[in-house]
């Protein structure tokens, strides 16, 4: 077999450099991909032993927390974020239970209630206060509620259980008053040419329907049945637990907040202050162990891998300089 001039590599120059372009090109891909895959090693080994950090650290926290509960003097904290609800976090069946095992603890001279929540469901709060006041009574320790940002409607009725109640001058307080809120849309349904075709049984079963024209009497029933009675029920609460610290007026049961610095003034807290003065000052111990609800092995290894991973690498780039 003979090659011609087109087919013969050594006698075609411009094929040759096309080949080798292309060996060339398949090499500094084949170096790329390593290269990267190096890269995407080190990274996923650099999240693993970052994520162990958090994890020790953690373990290190909870070690800490056992130690204080073998011996050490502490006050015991509860924290009391977001909205008061059934089924969640701040709900009676979650919080009471860590008051429990912090009244019960020999260790705990004090029991601190870190506050920050605008409120939520009236029963439930009456049943965290109710709670609070046969706990301390019991064990005949002293309990504070120390507000951060606020501690409003359910939050205050929670609160006044305490001995004493700490803010910070900026904090919002108060709030003593309950609603429900409701909205229609009736005129715009007759604008679009929607009708209501929803049914029921019992007169006022659909009294707070949007959809349906506002139902007066059913209305009138429930804000002097249900909110007008559970407002009162809030009013003795707050009387039964402030006492004559607290200083009446014609707006101190409207449902408005005020500062830190107000609310001492008219008696809904006794002073300003944030934990680390209660625990120092008006406690008068060193250590300080927060109760929180058990965690899985899983829960807590991992902790809120989102929260501690930027708080962690938020403190790292602060010192970097």
């Amino acid at each position: 077999m003979e090659y011609g001039p087109q087919n013969n590599p050594d006698q075609d120059p411009q094929g040759f450099k096309r080949l080798a372009g292309a060996v060339e090109s398949l090499v500094k891909q084949e170096r790329w991909s390593r290269r990267f895959a190096n890269l995407l090693k080190l990274a996923v080994a650099a999240y693993i032993v970052f994520f162990i950090f958090i994890a020790i650290d953690n373990m290190n926290n909870i070690e800490e927390l056992e130690e204080l509960a073998n011996g050490k003097e502490h006050v015991a904290v509860i924290k009391l974020e977001g909205p008061i609800m059934p089924g969640s976090k701040m709900s009676a069946e979650t919080l009471n239970p860590l008051l429990q095992k912090a009244f019960a603890n020999p260790t705990s001279k004090a029991v601190i209630i870190q506050a920050n929540s605008p409120g939520g469901s009236p029963v439930q709060s009456a049943m965290i206060n109710d709670e609070i006041t046969r706990l301390k009574n019991q064990y005949n320790k002293p309990v504070y509620v120390v507000v951060e940002d606020l501690c409003a409607s359910g939050c205050y009725y929670v609160a006044v259980a305490a001995d004493k109640i700490y803010a910070n001058r900026g904090s919002m307080v108060g709030s003593i008053g309950v609603r429900m809120d409701s909205f229609g849309f009736t005129e715009l349904m007759d604008k679009m040419g929607i009708e209501n075709r929803s049914m029921h049984a019992g007169e006022h079963k659909t009294f707070i329907n949007p959809f349906a024209p506002k139902d007066e009497e059913g209305r009138k029933f429930f804000k002097e049945r249900i909110l007008e009675r559970t407002h009162q029920q809030f009013i003795e609460t707050v009387r039964a637990g402030r006492g004559d610290r607290i200083k009446e007026n014609e707006l101190t049961y409207t449902g408005l907040v005020w500062l830190g610095d107000e609310a001492v003034e008219n008696g809904m807290i006794d002073g300003l202050g944030d934990i680390g003065y209660v625990q120092r000052e008006i406690v008068g111990v060193k250590h300080r162990r927060v109760y929180e609800s058990e965690k899985s092995f899983i829960e807590e290894l991992m902790g809120d891998i989102s929260s501690e991973t930027s708080s962690k690498l938020a403190l790292y780039f602060t010192t970097l300089h």
